[in-house]
């Protein structure tokens, strides 16, 4: 239902008539400041929520391979695949970058639990409007973020295999707080060749996100501007990414602090 309204001196007798310009009346497509600062706030309760609601890895992701996979093909539910500090870093073969695909993007729940976050916060932020805040809409925006996900991370995998670059997370074999964090900062910029020596500008990860966001966003309504959905994706994929390396580094700290923590409420009198 639309109502215009117009405030005009009509001399006694005549008829006056006007039309309304829809164009004139729509809601702007840019999100006032206030969404703006809820999509920070989102994005780092993706990273923290484990955290905060107890912090557990999977038992089955965390189960090293046998043979030649021990320690290369680890997978974590919450931050993906990681290699731990003790563990010499190698190139993968093809067969390790297909099995760690699968497992980061089929056979670990953690991209599902992504793609919940983000649908959520479409749902509550209506966007886009033209689906409605319905269970329907809901449903669409889930596909649509599953759909994202999975192209992001298959384009990452053969991007990363077609160059030879490492695509795991390497915990740091320093010590300290601000070296390890600088670390976890830096690997969201730069990985290494197949050499496992030689650093290069991590491409693959916000190509792919760009990609995937032009992707989902190829089949919204109304048209939405794909450079500017890849051009979030890739920014979203710089947030998200420093705040997931910072818990890869520091998940055996963190899983110290709470089972202590626990340990005292059990044995609390």
């Amino acid at each position: 239902m639309r109502e215009c309204w117009e405030v005009r001196a009509i001399p006694p007798g005549s008829i006056a008539s006007y039309s309304c310009d829809d164009s004139l009346m729509r809601a702007p497509r840019s999100w006032p400041i206030g969404w703006q600062r809820f999509n920070i706030w989102f994005i780092f309760v993706v990273v923290v929520s484990a955290v905060a609601t107890g912090y557990a890895q999977d038992p089955a992701s965390n189960t090293p391979a046998p043979g030649a996979d021990k320690g290369a093909l680890q997978v974590n539910w919450l931050y993906g695949s990681f290699v731990p500090k003790e563990v010499p870093l190698e190139a993968l073969t093809p067969a390790q970058r297909w099995k760690l695909y699968t497992r980061m993007t089929y056979t670990t729940y953690g991209i599902y639990i992504k793609t919940g976050f983000f649908t959520l916060r479409d749902q509550i932020a209506n966007s886009p409007p033209e689906w409605g805040q319905t269970a329907a809409g809901f449903g669409k925006r889930l596909g649509t973020r599953q759909a994202q996900f999975v192209i992001q991370n298959s384009l990452t995998a053969l991007g990363d295999a077609a160059v030879g670059w490492e695509l795991r997370y390497d915990r740091c074999r320093c010590d300290g707080l601000w070296p390890r964090t600088w670390h976890s900062i830096a690997r969201n910029f730069v990985t290494y060749d197949r050499t496992e020596k030689n650093l290069r500008p991590q491409l693959m990860p916000y190509a792919a996100a760009f990609g995937a966001a032009v992707a989902a966003a190829a089949w919204q309504p109304d048209n939405p501007n794909l450079l500017v959905k890849g051009y979030q994706g890739a920014i979203t994929q710089a947030g998200v990414g420093i705040g997931i390396n910072w818990l890869a580094e520091f998940a055996p700290e963190i899983k110290k602090v709470l089972r202590r923590n626990k340990d005292k409420a059990v044995n609390k009198p």
